[in-house]
Parts: structure tokens; sequence; C-alpha cells
């Protein structure tokens, strides 16, 4: 159950409109998903996290396109985020993620929570060679 109602005509408010059109503009087709149709209930959140997802997620930087959606689904899963875990899935199997992959990417993630959570119940000191500033 969602904590805000979305607006019955989101696009009634232009500032609105402009975030959905720039939505279906970057993604290629007339889908806007259910994350920006609730973000709309507040037209400058909306704004706010798409231009922050769409600057980071769907302009070409050093990293590419599929990695970037295998790295959400690592945080997704890390932050519990039901919703990201599938949609960022999805995308990522869209940008080319195979079975297997996938398969490893989850080990990776079960394997990075494993070995988080027996170091911060052992609490180690930092070894002063992974300091990038050694003191």
């Amino acid at each position: 159950m969602s904590t805000v109602v979305p607006p019955e005509d989101p696009e009634s408010d232009p500032r609105v409109k402009a975030v959905f059109d720039d939505i279906r503009a970057v993604r290629g087709n007339d889908f806007v998903n259910n994350v920006w149709r609730y973000l709309a209930f507040d037209p400058r959140l909306l704004e706010e996290v798409w231009t922050s997802v769409r600057d980071v997620m769907a302009k070409p930087t050093l990293i590419d396109f599929k990695t970037k959606e295998m790295i959400y689904v690592a945080v997704s899963i890390a932050n519990s985020c039901h919703y990201c875990v599938h949609s960022h899935t999805a995308a990522a199997k869209a940008r080319g993620m195979t079975d297997a992959e996938h398969a490893e990417l989850l080990q990776i993630v079960s394997t990075a929570a494993r070995t988080n959570h027996l170091l911060n119940g052992i609490q180690p000191p930092l070894d002063d060679a992974f300091n990038a500033s050694p003191e």
C-alpha cells in the first residue's frame, strides 16, 4: 500500500507533463512507470529525482549501461527495495544481462552481504594499504 496518493491527472501539471515527456523521449516509448506517477504528487521532487536518475543511468558515462543496471540491482537488494530490484533487473536484462550473469550478480551480492555482516560483527582495524591517504 502506497503512503501517497498519486494525482488522478498528473499531466495536467505542466511540470509533471514536462518530466513525463522527457521520460518518454529518453526511453523511446510511451511507458511511464508507477515510480514517476507516484512521485508526481510533488512536482519538485519528481523533477529532482528524474534529473538525477536520467543523468546517472540514461546518459553515457565511463560505466556501460548494463553494468550500471546491475549495480543498481545490487544496491536495491542491499536496501530491500522490492520495486527497484524488479525494475532494474528487467532493465539489466533488456541491456543484455544473461541468466548466468544474473546468477553471478546474486552470488556477489550474497557474498558481500555475508562478509559485510561478519566484519560489522568483528570490527577488524582497517589496513593502512586501503586508506586513500594513509595517516
